[in-house]
């Protein structure tokens, strides 16, 4: 079973006596640890709880976690997930920091830590619960309120342009766009130079030669707006794509990401849904 602990004992000399600092900034200063666990104890309590009830009995048994326990330093060093949640009854927020761990037969699981973010240095200060788990539906309960970071968003982040949701982090536009690169050609423009066709993006979407809609498997309506250029001063056969979000009432669209390709047979993987006429639709730059 987990167990809660400071990650690093951070102390200073008061007249003498060492005191264990949290967070400086917040007045987190504890003389004792038995203070220290007293101020976290109702944090730790519930996050136990909720972890333990919902627990798989064929998942790792307690044996199996404390060998697998130094793994939790490098789901705090580096991560490939963290998710910050604010509950009521807290007068912190709780910081869920996950990392996928793969293992040398190629199988993997993923490691969980549940702690305290110091406000002043933005690191982890105190773990309040971890634990390893070979379930995925488990790790998706603690991908909850806010995504702080994803090591994926750090990967695509040259591709993003200002105003689009990708730029922003938005879970659907890293996923629609972290498929369109697995899908792309090696020989394709690279992402390093996705920005240099910028001023082809607003374009696109007034004046596309084609706009597709479609619902993916979650219910999100997707329009695509495609434009080719196939003159361009650079690059021959150039096609310019622009991935939206419908609103339902609206009808407005979100502009998730764009991106320019020489590559036909990923443009017709967006040529798929509804064919629709460019005033049927209304735009907005920004998520």
């Amino acid at each position: 079973m987990a167990r809660s602990k400071p990650r690093q004992k951070s102390k200073k000399q008061v007249k003498e006596k060492e005191l264990i600092v949290i967070d400086d900034k917040s007045g987190l200063i504890f003389e004792n640890e038995k203070d220290l666990y007293a101020y976290f104890a109702k944090a730790i309590e519930e996050l136990d709880e909720e972890y333990t009830s919902s627990r798989a009995k064929d998942d790792f048994t307690d044996t199996q976690q404390l060998e697998l326990e130094e793994e939790m330093e490098m789901a705090l060093d580096e991560p490939d997930e963290v998710w910050r949640e604010k509950r009521e009854n807290f007068d912190f927020p709780i910081y869920y920091y996950i990392r996928k761990i793969e293992k040398k037969d190629e199988s993997f699981f993923h490691y969980v830590v549940a702690c305290y973010v110091s406000e002043e240095d933005q690191v982890p200060t105190f773990v309040l619960t971890h634990f390893p788990t070979q379930k995925a539906e488990i790790v998706e309960k603690y991908r909850r309120t806010d995504l702080v970071y994803d090591r994926q968003f750090e990967k695509f982040l040259d591709g993003s342009l200002e105003g689009d949701s990708l730029g922003e982090g938005d879970p659907l536009a890293l996923g629609l766009y972290s498929s369109m690169m697995k899908l792309r050609n090696e020989k394709d423009i690279p992402q390093q130079q996705f920005k240099d066709f910028a001023a082809l993006r607003e374009d696109t979407i007034e004046n596309a030669d084609e706009i597709w809609r479609t619902n993916d498997l979650n219910g999100n309506v997707l329009v695509y707006f495609i434009k080719e250029y196939p003159d361009h001063e650079t690059i021959k056969n150039l096609t310019y794509v622009a991935v939206t979000q419908e609103d339902d009432s609206s009808n407005v669209h979100a502009l998730l990401f764009s991106f320019p390709t020489t590559d036909e047979s990923l443009v017709d993987r967006y040529r798929h849904g509804e064919n629709l006429q460019a005033e049927e639709v209304t735009q907005e730059s920004s998520h």
